[in-house]
């Protein structure tokens, strides 16, 4: 067992042992002071090849010379090296005997047969380069090493063990031993383990997630993908080179596609629904692989709805060395599938329609009697099969290819107005990763939903001050007093400004004081209503700090066609004209698939140059859609285009960005609820349960306020060594020295930088929230306080640079003043629209049911704030009934809060905000059932409701708990003798019949037993 604070020599010494007594892999001993240690051990792998696989020592010889040439040639890079042994591991070595013979396979290692391999570690193992370097542990099969693991001791961070494989991969340390490597391990004790494999960045680095009954993290998960055969099988079906990436499965991809090679097994289709971001075409490529691999008869067919994703699954495939065609036509379609090869295709779903048909009954009649005239086992699979399972063309493609097997792959749970046609045309879900389950697993990031109101009439002095303190932030009070005094004459010169305008300011506001939009690595996209507005957008940013970094993306293509009725002779410009002249001056020489492609391209790759995107309809779904940071939504969308739209933001793609950001302009927070409500409320219930499909969004004030907190911290840490009596000359003696000596200023520079970037980090996080500090939780006290910091460190900033020398060029400013008056100074500050401000969506739309109780209103009483909550009241005493048995004490305590509320309501003691605010935290009281009062031991439901419904009894809690997970036997409910051992382990604790009947009660109601 595990004892706190283990040195790393015990955890390895046990992990040891994991490997040789339950893995069964031989232990070849410590090889520290072993010399001419390698990759490759050369007399194990000839001793297997001879001896198990009873090749001749001349084609043993050959296949050695060339995975050992392979291993070494490093002159392209790890990567390439790497591929090029992976493929001579996964499919062999061709080698001849003598010149004239026919070329024979060496398989260096056995696929079908997993067990039949030679399975070993070796502790230790120094390796030579130009830097030596000793791994923990490395796992060989056959002599060739596969995996190395890292391990910490308990307290050290695993990101320790992955930093240190990373290094271990460069040029200048062991770089050659890495070109047979598939797996990359890093694990202690508490964190467990991770996985990756060569080339994977720190953050990109995986956890496996599968249930087991090992306590221990590490070994748990050590024993899942250090098993043989899942060790063997995830290198050769679920690896992959992609475009210069190598990478491995994640657990749901695992899963997803093993239980989709089940269906395919017995010819049955269905549903591969996996969130947005989660690497649905991976699943595609992995699972295509199989089915081509294994079934020589098999032929796959991936079909698309839209042009710009069916080119990006034929460069994905490719990009993974599958080889691909993608078929022009309807008519080129057929005849490739009447043909044996291509093996893959990938095609538009529009190319199975004909154009000129008038009675499509009779048409697919006809197409059912004679099916096309196809070679082969067709498997189909349909990407965002939510968008085209349910239409006419997928009757045409059913019935064109009769006995092919459809395969549905879609980032979001199927409406109910979608599932009958689904059943028809798939069948069932095949496998499920969620949104809430993504999140979890690290794989997509959470979002954070803030819905904007603009008011035209009103001008914000607050938001003008806020966009003046951060954009002045280097200068001193003398300083900024001399800019409001130039530039603050013109606020009486304000004149109303377009919404468009407004918009357009909002979102510069953000680029200055958003950190993920300032810090030239996060970008943004713009969702514009209509391509007019699209274009109008546009031509307002070119006169911002965003020309030249902004680009439009619709679908609209100019042509002279579409302005030779447009004169009206006024002298204007209608809106085909206006959309006409403006991409025309734009792209100039160029196509408009061209230009797409190049502002996409900057947008992936250089998100400082190519900051924001203003688009329609294109790039908000489908894998090729690009992530960012932020999306702003300026566009009416609901059900599957909004929360595909708003996972642009979710994708992972740099260390700082913790969150996707959306902001909505068009009030679409109902239809936030709508689409959340009706993907949680109208599913198949006998498939998936409520929770499954909870949509995640963090509440932003409260991740703010823990932001500011923290910035707060850090600074007052960094300042705390300063010696007192902490004024003027003791700040500049420590982070100075002596100004005039070059050599202090330089030993101290580290010091200032911190200072700096903690003072950045703190003005970013203040200005954040600062027009919300009441509302983020702060009282009038501390907000005075926070100001007067904030107010400190940034004159403590100002003086630490003035005595260093460090001073910035003021002139950078006047550009930012005129700005401020031209295009934003008008602006309205944004109005956070949901009346539940201090709860995440999540609970207010999900888990508290409010949603379905307003959406289920009538649209005429909807409007109706009685009536509105009249139906929360309802939906929140119905929870609370539905749950009591659960947990009697805890809801009998909400049904009297509850009670209070309404009494309060209808005394007119509280408002109908306040009362929304209340009923707002009952629910989340109701829906989660925690308290802040909860001893440390209480980590259970189930020990929630025992202790809830012992007098609050901890120990007796605990005991009740043990003693019932001890004795459960599996159906114990409604088998009376079953429950009668549960009953005799209680009364043996409580010594009280009647006391046991009424906990077994509760205890009967807990999910976990």
């Amino acid at each position: 067992m595990s004892e706190v604070g283990d040195i790393e020599k015990i955890t390895q010494d046990r992990v040891v042992q994991l490997f040789t007594k339950q893995l069964g892999y031989t232990y070849l001993g410590d090889w520290e002071i072993r010399p001419n240690n390698s990759n490759i051990e050369e007399s194990i792998l000839r001793k297997y090849l001879k001896e198990k696989q009873g090749y001749s020592d001349i084609l043993i010889n050959k296949a050695l010379y060339e995975l050992i040439v392979a291993s070494k040639d490093l002159s392209d890079g790890l990567y390439m090296a790497n591929k090029k042994v992976y493929d001579l591991l996964r499919y062999g070595v061709k080698v001849k005997a003598e010149a004239g013979d026919n070329y024979e396979t060496v398989h260096l290692i056995d696929w079908k047969h997993p067990l039949k391999n030679e399975f070993a570690i070796a502790e230790e193992v120094t390796i030579s380069g130009q830097h030596d370097k000793r791994p923990d542990i490395v796992l060989y099969v056959n002599g060739i090493a596969l995996g190395v693991l890292e391990l910490k001791r308990s307290i050290i961070s695993i990101g320790d063990g992955i930093r240190q494989n990373i290094v271990n991969q460069q040029k200048e340390f062991i770089q050659s031993f890495f070109s047979t490597i598939q797996w990359v391990f890093a694990g202690n004790d508490t964190q467990g383990l991770r996985y990756g494999t060569i080339g994977t960045p720190e953050k990109y680095f995986l956890q496996w997630k599968e249930d087991s009954d090992v306590a221990n993290l590490l070994d748990k998960y050590l024993l899942k993908l250090c098993e043989k055969q899942r060790f063997l099988e995830i290198i050769y079906d679920f690896t992959l080179f992609d475009g210069g990436i190598k990478k491995l499965c994640r657990t749901h991809q695992y899963f997803g596609v093993k239980a989709a090679q089940e269906h395919i097994k017995r010819r049955e289709g269905g549903i591969i629904w996996h969130t947005q971001g989660s690497g649905k075409s991976l699943v595609m490529v992995w699972l295509a692989k199989w089915i081509l691999e294994n079934n020589p008869h098999a032929r796959v067919v991936i079909v698309t709805d839209r042009d710009e994703l069916d080119k990006q699954i034929e460069r994905v495939f490719k990009d993974a060395g599958e080889q691909m065609v993608r078929t022009t036509s309807g008519k080129d379609l057929m005849e490739q599938l009447g043909k044996a090869k291509p093996r893959m295709l990938c095609s538009l779903v529009h190319k199975f329609g004909r154009k000129d048909v008038d009675n499509f009954n009779e048409f697919i009649k006809e197409l059912e009697d004679s099916p096309a005239q196809t070679v082969g086992e067709l498997f189909i699979f349909v990407d965002e099969c939510h968008r085209t399972q349910s239409g006419k063309l997928h009757k045409v493609m059913k019935a064109l290819l009769k006995t092919a097997v459809f395969i549905g792959f879609t980032g979001t749970p199927l409406l109910k107005q979608d599932k009958q046609t689904s059943l028809e045309v798939f069948g069932k879900y095949i496998h499920t990763y969620k949104f809430n389950e993504g999140v979890e697993d690290g794989v997509v990031l959470d979002l954070v939903y803030e819905a904007r109101d603009i008011d035209q009439k009103l001008t914000s002095t607050q938001k003008i001050d806020e966009w003046f303190e951060a954009k002045t932030k280097g200068l001193n009070d003398f300083q900024k007093s001399e800019l409001k005094r130039q530039w603050g004459t013109m606020q009486k010169v304000l004149s109303s400004r377009s919404r468009l305008e407004k918009v357009v300011s909002d979102i510069i506001f953000d680029f200055n004081v958003k950190p993920r939009l300032s810090s030239g690595l996060g970008n943004a996209i713009l969702v514009a209503s209509s391509i007019y507005e699209a274009c109008r957008y546009f031509e307002l940013f070119q006169k911002t700090e965003l020309k030249d970094k902004c680009a439009i993306v619709t679908s609209y293509n100019p042509a002279t066609k579409d302005i030779t009725t447009e004169d009206t002779g006024a002298g204007t410009e209608t809106e085909r004209e206006f959309i006409y002249n403006l991409y025309k001056s734009l792209l100039g020489n160029k196509s408009t698939e061209k230009y797409e492609d190049e502002a996409k391209a900057k947008f992936i790759k250089e998100p400082a140059n190519m900051k924001l995107l203003v688009v329609v309809d294109k790039l908000l779904v489908g894998f090729d859609a690009p992530p960012c940071s932020y999306l702003y939504i300026d566009k009416s969308m609901q059900d599957h285009g909004l929360f595909q739209a708003i996972c642009r933001v979710n994708r992972l793609d740099s260390e700082d960005k913790q969150f996707g950001y959306i902001v909505d302009y068009k009030d679409l927070f109902k239809k936030v609820e709508n689409a959340v409500a009706v993907y949680t409320s109208e599913l198949d219930y006998d498939t998936f349960g409520q929770e499954e499909v909870d949509v995640l969004l963090k509440d932003r004030l409260e991740k703010g306020k823990e932001r500011l907190d923290r910035a707060l911290e850090e600074i007052a840490l960094l300042c705390e060594p300063v010696e007192p009596p902490k004024d003027q000359m003791a700040f500049i003696r420590y982070f100075c020295g002596n100004p005039e000596n070059e050599d202090e200023l330089k030993s101290t520079e580290t010091r200032r930088t911190f200072l700096y970037k903690d003072t950045v980090a703190l003005i970013r996080a203040y200005a954040n929230i600062a027009a919300e500090l009441e509302e983020a939780g702060y009282s009038q006290a501390e907000i005075a306080d926070i100001k007067k910091k904030v107010d400190f460190y940034l004159n403590l900033r100002e003086e630490i640079k003035n005595a260093s020398g460090e001073t910035l060029d003021m002139k950078t400013y006047e550009a930012d003043m005129r700005h401020l008056i031209d295009t934003y100074i008008q602006a309205e500050v944004p109005r956070t629209i949901s009346p539940f401000a201090n709860m995440s969506l999540l609970d207010i739309i999900v888990n508290s049911g409010i949603a379905a109780a307003i959406t289920s209103l009538p649209p005429g009483i909807k409007n109706n704030k009685e009536a509105v909550a009249e139906a929360i009241i309802n939906n929140v005493r119905k929870k609370i009934i539905k749950e009591h048995l659960i947990d009697p004490a805890y809801f009998e305590e909400m049904s009297k809060l509850l009670d209070e509320i309404i009494k309060e309501r209808k005394a007119n003691a509280i408002n109908y905000e306040e009362y929304l605010r209340k009923i707002a935290d009952l629910s989340k009281k109701v829906t989660q059932t925690t308290r802040d009062d909860l001893p440390a031991g209480i980590q259970t439901p189930a020990q929630r409701a025992l202790y809830n419904n012992t007098g609050k009894n901890e120990v007796l809690a605990i005991k009740l708990d043990a003693a019932v997970k001890k004795v459960k036997k599996a159906d114990w409910r409604g088998n009376t003798p079953k429950e009668n051992e549960i009953k005799h382990a209680l009364n043996e604790i409580l010594k009280d019949q009647a006391e046991v009947e009424r906990l077994f009660a509760i205890i009967k109601q807990q999910s976990e037993y």
